[in-house]
């Protein structure tokens, strides 16, 4: 079975050279992957080493790995990041220090080289089962139960043989974990009225919607594995950029962007 990485990369790789609209943010996305796995492979297989869950503590070793992830953005990212990642990489270490304990005790969907790096590392800390310090975040059930992040999509997927819909989980933006969610709530503020929700479906992305919510003017798409089995929610949300493009323009704002900028 191919490990979460694998997985991911396989799936831009197959997306970026099928699709036409969304190739470049999958071929780009596809490299971030790649640069993303080395970083977390990096990180499991340090010799007595295990994180501590404090990122201040963790810094040291997380800040040694990141050169070959700013390198990659530098070679594959649109031009704002790749001149953003040049710059990186030849600034004092302090400048991503700061960017990366800002984001982590306070996180921002536009802090992308933060995001980027310490998403390997928070998944790491959920595998290892160690409890993230200094994030003291809103919890509740729209957040995640792990990290305190925010949901990046939902999915739906088929846990029982023979049942006829799906369970609905979210997908953390920080440690990539999931946790289970109610089915027609709104990810966001949690309303609950179905005259405040609507959907969004266009017949060119079969297995994805927008979820909007008009209480609190917020969306985040849906993957829905029961209609495609082969779909990678993290990668598949990506292919579906266009319907972000709609979601903007009816007034609706995305509740976590995705590290492609949508």
């Amino acid at each position: 079975m191919p490990d979460f990485w694998d997985k991911q990369i396989e799936r831009a790789d197959y997306l970026a050279s099928e699709s036409s609209g969304s190739k470049e943010l999958l071929t780009f996305y596809a490299q971030l992957l790649r640069a993303q796995q080395e970083l977390y492979e990096s990180l499991r297989s340090r010799k007595d080493w295990l994180p501590s869950g404090d990122l201040e503590s963790d810094l040291p070793v997380v800040q040694s790995l990141i050169t070959g992830l700013l390198k990659t953005v530098a070679q594959y990212g649109p031009t704002s990041l790749a001149s953003e990642a040049q710059v990186l990489l030849i600034a004092e270490s302090n400048i991503m220090t700061d960017e990366l304990l800002g984001y982590w005790r306070s996180p921002s969907d536009t802090q992308f080289f933060a995001k980027s790096i310490l998403q390997p590392y928070a998944r790491w800390l959920a595998e290892t089962r160690t409890t993230p310090a200094g994030r003291e975040l809103a919890g509740g059930e729209r957040t995640c139960p792990f990290c305190g992040g925010q949901p990046q999509l939902s999915f739906l997927q088929s846990k029982e043989s023979g049942a006829e819909s799906g369970n609905r989980d979210l997908l953390c933006a920080t440690c990539l974990s999931t946790w289970e969610f109610r089915r027609v709530v709104c990810a966001s503020c949690g309303e609950e009225r179905p005259s405040k929700l609507g959907y969004f479906h266009s017949p060119e992305f079969d297995h994805i919607r927008i979820e909007a919510c008009d209480s609190c003017q917020h969306y985040i798409k849906g993957i829905d594995l029961t209609r495609f089995g082969h779909a990678v929610p993290l990668v598949d949300e990506i292919y579906a950029s266009p319907l972000d493009l709609w979601a903007r323009e009816h007034g609706y704002t995305k509740i976590e962007l995705n590290l492609v900028g949508l």
